[in-house]
Order: C-alpha cells, then sequence, then structure tokens
C-alpha cells in the first residue's frame, strides 16, 4: 500500500467524508496492494525482468537484421518498445513499494502514472489494429502488399498512435486530477488508475473525464471492430487457400498476432468493467495484473516461440557473438 499526498485544490472532507470549509483535496491517498508484499515484491521484479529483456531483445533483433525489415516487424518493434515502457511505468514503483515497505506515492508520481499508462495502452490499440491490417493486405492482397504498406505509411501510422496515446494522456490525467477527492483515502489498486480514483472523488460532476471516456471508448470500439474485420476476411480468404501448406502458412503469421490481441482486449475490459470495490481484493489484484502485466510480459514469449524469422534472427546473433568472442 501506498499513500499519495495531493495538493490544495478543492473542498476538504473531514474524517466521515463530510465536506468543511477550506481548500484542499486530499492530504494523501492509500493504495491497494498484496497481503505478502515481500513475496509478491521479489515475485514482480522476476516478472519484469523477463518483460523488460523479452521486448528489448525483439527490438534489438528487428532493428540490427536486415531480413526483419518488414512492415509486420516495423509494428512488432513498435508495440515492444510501448510494453516495455508500459510495464516500466506500473511495476518498478510497485516492486520498490513492497520491498522497502513503502506505503506512499507523491501526487506528482500518482499524475504520472495515469498519464502514461494512458499514453502507452491507446497506442498500443493503435499498432495492434495496425498489424492486423498489415496481416489482411498480406494474406488478401499479396500482389499489391508492397505498394499499400510502403514505408511512409507504416510510420504514419504509427506516429498517429503516439500522438493519440498523448492526447488520450493528457485528457484522461487533466480530467482525473481536476476534480476533489475526500472520504476513504484508500484505492483499490496498485498503481494509480482512472476508475479507482473515480471511486474516491466526492465530484459531483465529471463532465472532462466523461467526455473523455466516451471517445476513448469509441475508439477502442473502432479499432476492436477493425481487428475483427480484417480477420473475417483473412479468415474467408485463408479457407479458400487449394493448398494445405498455404493455409497452414498462412495461419503461422497471423495466429501470434490473434492470441496477442486476444490477451490484451479481454485483460483490458475485464478490468475497466468490473466494479470498484470499496476495499482492495485478491480478485481484484490479480485482474489488475493480468492487464497491466501479463501482456507486456507474454508479447516476447507468444511471438517469439511462433515466429520462425524471430528465431532465426537470435540464433544468427548468437553465432555472431560466440565467434567474435
Amino acid at each position: 500500500m501506498s499513500a499519495l499526498p495531493f495538493p490544495p485544490s478543492g473542498p476538504q472532507h473531514d474524517g466521515h467524508g463530510q465536506p468543511h470549509g477550506g481548500d484542499g483535496v486530499l492530504p494523501h491517498t492509500i493504495l491497494g496492494g498484496p497481503r505478502n508484499p515481500l513475496v509478491h515484491g521479489f515475485l514482480f521484479l522476476l516478472i519484469y525482468l523477463v518483460a523488460l529483456v523479452g521486448n528489448l531483445l525483439i527490438i534489438i533483433l528487428v532493428t540490427m537484421d536486415q531480413c526483419l525489415h518488414t512492415p509486420m516487424y516495423f509494428f512488432l518493434k513498435n508495440l515492444s518498445l510501448l510494453d516495455a515502457c508500459l510495464v516500466s511505468v506500473i511495476v518498478p514503483n510497485f516492486i520498490l513499494s513492497s520491498l522497502g515497505h513503502r506505503s506512499t506515492i507523491s501526487f506528482s508520481g500518482c499524475v504520472s502514472e495515469v498519464l502514461l499508462v494512458t499514453q502507452f495502452t491507446t497506442p498500443e490499440l493503435s499498432v495492434l489494429t495496425a498489424m492486423s491490417y498489415d496481416r489482411y493486405v498480406a494474406i488478401c492482397h499479396p500482389l499489391h502488399y508492397d505498394v499499400i504498406m510502403n514505408r511512409g505509411y507504416c510510420v504514419r501510422m504509427v506516429a498517429v498512435s503516439w500522438f493519440l496515446g498523448g492526447i488520450f494522456g493528457v485528457l484522461y490525467s487533466a480530467g482525473t486530477f481536476s476534480l476533489s477527492f475526500c472520504g476513504s483515502r484508500k484505492l483499490p489498486q496498485f498503481f494509480c488508475d482512472v476508475p479507482s480514483l473515480l471511486k474516491i472523488s466526492c465530484s459531483k460532476s465529471h463532465v472532462i473525464i466523461d467526455v473523455s471516456v466516451v471517445i476513448g471508448v469509441t475508439f477502442g470500439l473502432s479499432c476492436v471492430l477493425s481487428i475483427g474485420f480484417s480477420y473475417v476476411y483473412i479468415f474467408k480468404t485463408v479457407t479458400r487457400m487449394p493448398s494445405s501448406q498455404g493455409q497452414s502458412r498462412a495461419f503461422s503469421t497471423y495466429t501470434p498476432h490473434l492470441i496477442v490481441v486476444t490477451t490484451f482486449i479481454v485483460t483490458g475490459v475485464t478490468a475497466y468493467l468490473k466494479p470498484v470495490l470499496e476495499s482492495p481484493h485478491p480478485v481484484d489484484f490479480l485482474v489488475s495484473v493480468l492487464y497491466s502485466v501479463m501482456p507486456p510480459s507474454l508479447n516476447p514469449v507468444i511471438y517469439s516461440l511462433r515466429n520462425k524469422d524471430v528465431k532465426v534472427s537470435l540464433w544468427k546473433i548468437v553465432w555472431k557473438l560466440c565467434h567474435k568472442y
């Protein structure tokens, strides 16, 4: 658990959650965490190292190997960069809090978590959508693939994804921290997120954050629908292939991405649609872990185990290093 000091900017409340005179939000907020912080701290340290090393390894392989300089791996490199950034925003602070038995997080730290988590999750969904479109073009329109998925187009898609992440990050953080906070200081979460912060807010009007959520949900649904339509057409095209070998090869190219997309969407929807309880619960903690830590940790494993090109590139790098030293 950690305490979060807030700067003055709204009606204060007494210990019973009733407003009283003066300006101020809330002296601090308690963030919920596991009951065995030391054990969870070391476990999260191991998971964090695996996720960080795995994603950095993919970034290095795609950057160094000319054979991987294709649109699909360009998107994969950006996805790995986003995963490495996302897991580095949430997990290190939790590890330090658990191992150091620390129960405080600064106000600026909480604002940064909301801003950066939104900043990295938004473009991750956009990049996953771009990757599904890339697979759609590669399988359904192979003769036009090089023309459609040219380098400039791919760079623009990724740039727009990062830009949208920044816009949503500012909207969500500004909308959340413009509210007043009162009553209980306990957040049933091991990091600062919008639903938990709204739970302890005493502001009756959430105009900015409500508008931001509507825009975010609309954007998310459009991405999910785009991914869904892409895979419907991909599946139809693959099943019509006369060669079983061609079908097997096509399935192997988009199966890892489909697994990653499903994991990301299912864990995200579960985390944000579940009701926020008054006090931390082991199930809520588990759902938060699955949403924030599992996708960045599993993505490198899924792509490396199911992708022949990545494995070949890895062995090439290892072979060069062994013969060099």
